[in-house]
C-alpha cells in the first residue's frame, strides 16, 4: 500500500511497541496502588511524565494524560472556561478541530458567548482582527498552533503574548506540531497545550495536555483523584510509557518533507488542481490540502483508495460531516469547493516513489 494520510495517524515506532509489550506484561500494577508493584508503575509514569515535560520545556506537574487529543482539548477548554476567570466570553477560529468546536458548543450551551474567527486568504487568523474580537469580559482563547487540514502555521506566540497583555487564558491544540515544531520556545507563555501520541508513533488512545500549575481550573468530573483530580481512571501505564519512546525516537526531517511536498505539486500541474496553503513560514510541508475542480473529494479519496492508496479528505473525526472542510469554509471558499477537497500528508516513511504513485493516480484521474 500506499499510505499518505500521516496527519489521521501515523505507524506505531518499533520501540515504542516493544516497550508497550514488556510494560503490560511485566508491570501491571495499578500506578494508584501503594504495594511495590504498584511503584513499579508509579516511577515509569513519573518518567514518561518528565521526558513530556522536557519536550515542552514546562515543568512535569503540569502534564495530565488522557485518552486522546480529542479529550484532552475538551478537558482543557471547559476545565479553564469554567473558571469563570474574567468572565463568559470565548474566541476561538472558525478552523479547529472538532473536538474543539465540540467544547465550545457545550459552554455556549451553558451560556458563554463564542466568537469564531475566520482565517485569512493564506491560511493563518488575523492578528489584528483577533485583537478587535477581544472584550472586558474575555476569559479565553483557543486557536491551534497547525491546521491539520491544511497545515498552515498560526501565529501562536503572537497570540499568547497579546492574550498574557489582557489576561485572558490560551489554550493551544499542539496535536499536529508536537515534535515537528518547537512548542517549547512559547509552552511557558500558554495556560494549556494538548498532544497526541499517535500521530509521532505512539499509540492510539493516550494523549496529554499541559495545564499550568499556577492557574486555577474547574475539572469537567468533580471529586476524581487521579491527574490532579482533571481526569478520573487508571492510567495505561503501557501505553503512557510508549509514548514517551516515541517522543524520544521521532524526528521530523524538515528538509525531507519539503522535498516530498515539491514532489508532489510539481507533478501535480493540469489546471484542475488548486493547493490551499499558505506562504512558506507559515507552512508545515507535510500537510497538503488540496482540490480538484468539478470533482468531488470523496470521489478522489474512494479512487486512490482502489489503488491502494490511501488519503482523507480531512480531519478522520468529521468523516460522517456533510458540511465540507472547515479550514476551506473558514479562508472564505464555498461549500460547493469545500466539498472538493482532499488531503495528502506524510511522514518519515514516506518516499519519493510513493509520491510519484500518488501523482500519477492523480493526473490520470
Amino acid at each position: 500500500m500506499t499510505y499518505l494520510d500521516y496527519a489521521a495517524s501515523s505507524p506505531m515506532n518499533k520501540r515504542a511497541t516493544v516497550a508497550y509489550s514488556e510494560v503490560a506484561s511485566n508491570m501491571y500494577g495499578n500506578p494508584s496502588s501503594l504495594h511495590d508493584a504498584g511503584g513499579q508503575a508509579t516511577s515509569a509514569v513519573a518518567w514518561a511524565r518528565k521526558v513530556i515535560a522536557q519536550k515542552l520545556g514546562v515543568h512535569s506537574d503540569g502534564i495530565v494524560f488522557t485518552g486522546s487529543g480529542t479529550e484532552g482539548n475538551i478537558l482543557a477548554i471547559l476545565s479553564l472556561a469554567r473558571s469563570e476567570k474574567r468572565g463568559r466570553h470565548i474566541i476561538t477560529s472558525m478552523a479547529e478541530h472538532t473536538s474543539v468546536h465540540a467544547a465550545m458548543n457545550t459552554l455556549e450551551r451553558e451560556g458563554f458567548e463564542i466568537t469564531r474567527i475566520p482565517f485569512t486568504e493564506n491560511g493563518v487568523v488575523d492578528l489584528a482582527f483577533l485583537e478587535a474580537a477581544i472584550r472586558p469580559d474575555t476569559t479565553l482563547i483557543s486557536i491551534q498552533h497547525v491546521n491539520s487540514e491544511i497545515g498552515t502555521i498560526q501565529p501562536v506566540e503572537k497570540i499568547a503574548k497579546l492574550a498574557k497583555s489582557f489576561g485572558i487564558s490560551y489554550h493551544v491544540d499542539c496535536v499536529q506540531s508536537f515534535c515537528k515544531l518547537d512548542v517549547a520556545s512559547f509552552a511557558k507563555e500558554v495556560d494549556a497545550i494538548t498532544i497526541s501520541a499517535h500521530k509521532i508513533g505512539g499509540p492510539k488512545g493516550c494523549g496529554a495536555i499541559y495545564v499550568n500549575p499556577f492557574v486555577r481550573v474547574v475539572p469537567v468530573f468533580p471529586g476524581v483523584t487521579h491527574e490532579r483530580g482533571l481526569r478520573g481512571g487508571t492510567l495505561d501505564t503501557p501505553s503512557i510509557v510508549a509514548m514517551a519512546v516515541a517522543i524520544e525516537d521521532y524526528q521530523y526531517d524538515l528538509q525531507y518533507q519539503w522535498q516530498l511536498r515539491e514532489k508532489l505539486l510539481k507533478s501535480l500541474h493540469h489546471e484542475r488542481f488548486q493547493v490551499i496553503e499558505g506562504i512558506w513560514t507559515q507552512q508545515l510541508p507535510n500537510i497538503c490540502g488540496i482540490c480538484m475542480k468539478g470533482v468531488e473529494g470523496q470521489f478522489v479519496m474512494l479512487k486512490l483508495n482502489e489503488q491502494h492508496i490511501y488519503i482523507s479528505t480531512g480531519s478522520a473525526c468529521d468523516i460522517n460531516s456533510a458540511s465540507g472542510t472547515k479550514a476551506i469554509l473558514a479562508i472564505g471558499k464555498s461549500y460547493q469547493e469545500a466539498r472538493q477537497f482532499f488531503r495528502i500528508s506524510f511522514g518519515a516513511q514516506t518516499t519519493i516513489n510513493d509520491i510519484a504513485t500518488c501523482a500519477r493516480v492523480l493526473s490520470k484521474l
